[in-house]
This record gives C-alpha cells, structure tokens and sequence, in this order.
C-alpha cells in the first residue's frame, strides 16, 4: 500500500481520535447534568431530564446525526460537520452515562447523607464532598464500557462524508481492491484503540478507588483478588 493510502488512514485515525475525546467530554457534562437533574425535588428539572434521558437512550445516534447534518440546514442552521457528530454522539452516550450517575449515586448509603446533614451541609456540599467522591467510583467501570461504545458508535460519522477512519478504510478499499485485507485492518485498529481505552479506564478506577480508600476491581492490570 502506497505511503499516500496510509497518510489516509491516519488521518482518519486523529478524526476518529478527536470524535472519541470530544464526544466524551461532552457526554460526560449530559450525563452528569441529567443524571443529578433526575434527583431534583423540581419537579419540572426532574422531567425535562427524564424527557431528554429516555428520548436519546431511544433514538438511534444515526437518526440524530442525520437530523444534525441533513435536516437542520433546512431550518436556518448548519453545523460543521465534525462538530454535528460530536454533539449526536454526545447526546445519546449522555442519556445512558445520565442512568449510570443517578444509579451511582442512589448508592451511597443513606446513612453518609444523615451524618453530612448532621454537620450542617447544605445541600451542594453534600453532594460535592461526600456523595460524588463515593459514586464516582461506583461510575467508572460502567463510563469505562460507555467509552467503548462511543469509539465503535464514531464509525457511523463516514455516512455523512466525514472522514474517519472507517471512511478513510473504503477509500482505501477502493484504491487497493483489497476488501478482506482493509476491512481487517480496520477491526485490528478500532480493537487496539478499544484495548488502550480498557486499560487507561482501569488506572483510572484504581486511582479513584485509592483516593477513597477503596480497592479496584483486579482484572486487565492485575491478577490480585479485591
């Protein structure tokens, strides 16, 4: 394969790179802002979280993405394409990162909130010193997996011409004629950057777990029992 055919699929590769990043960084604010919201004692707070959650855990992230590029143009606005896939994909990894906060944080025993209350905390203070630092580490494995959907979920992108690494794959299909070869290049890529996910999620739940006191799972990074 020609130097110019690989320069292709690296650039698909940072695409790809750089839809996987920002697309989990702005995940993460839906999901930490629908999640808390969905414990509001607001009620009106309480349903447009509940609305948001259960639409876009229901739409497929490939309806919204053409709703993004396509559809909303019609109405007066259009959105670069690399940003149009960030926020779809945001979106709906967001609505199931919402379910995972509030779960979390449902988790922490009754008892932590009753001793926080007896100190005088207000409200915020609670959940910032003694609630999120507990269910943060109950979050991580779950946004672990969340993350690697969200790398496979980037693939949907090259439907709207934009040139990750799967569409920078059927350019290079194309060029070659070399399906099989291609295409197998292609799993082998997206599952050595799944297994690099894996593994910087796992220091991160052994650092979370440690800064509470807590142990980490064992697993991918050890064969020690908890």
């Amino acid at each position: 394969m020609s130097s110019g055919l690989w320069l292709r699929l690296l650039d698909g590769l940072l695409v790809t790179l750089q839809l996987t990043a920002y697309g989990a960084v702005l995940g993460l604010v839906f999901a930490f802002a629908a999640g808390i919201a969905r414990l509001s004692s607001n009620r009106l707070v309480r349903g447009i979280a509940f609305g948001y959650t259960e639409a876009f855990r229901g739409l497929p992230a490939l309806v919204v993405l053409f709703w993004l590029v396509f559809a909303l143009p019609g109405l007066g606005f259009q959105l670069v394409p690399l940003f149009a896939g960030v926020v779809a994909l945001s979106l709906n990894i967001g609505a199931y990162g919402a379910e995972v906060v509030r779960s979390a944080i449902l988790a922490v025993p009754a008892a932590q909130l009753e001793a926080a209350t007896a100190l005088n905390f207000t409200p915020w203070q609670r959940m910032r010193l003694v609630v999120l630092p507990q269910a943060v580490v109950t979050m991580v494995p779950p946004f672990g997996n969340l993350l690697i959907e969200l790398l496979k979920a980037t693939a949907l992108v090259s439907l709207v011409y934009l040139q990750d690494l799967t569409f920078q794959g059927q350019i290079v299909r194309a060029a070659t004629g070399d399906t099989a070869m291609t295409f197998l290049g292609l799993l082998v890529g997206y599952g050595v950057i799944a297994l690099v996910l894996t593994v910087l999620m796992r220091l991160l739940e052994r650092r979370v777990a440690a800064s509470v006191g807590r142990v980490a799972r064992p697993g991918l990074l050890s064969g020690r029992t908890a």
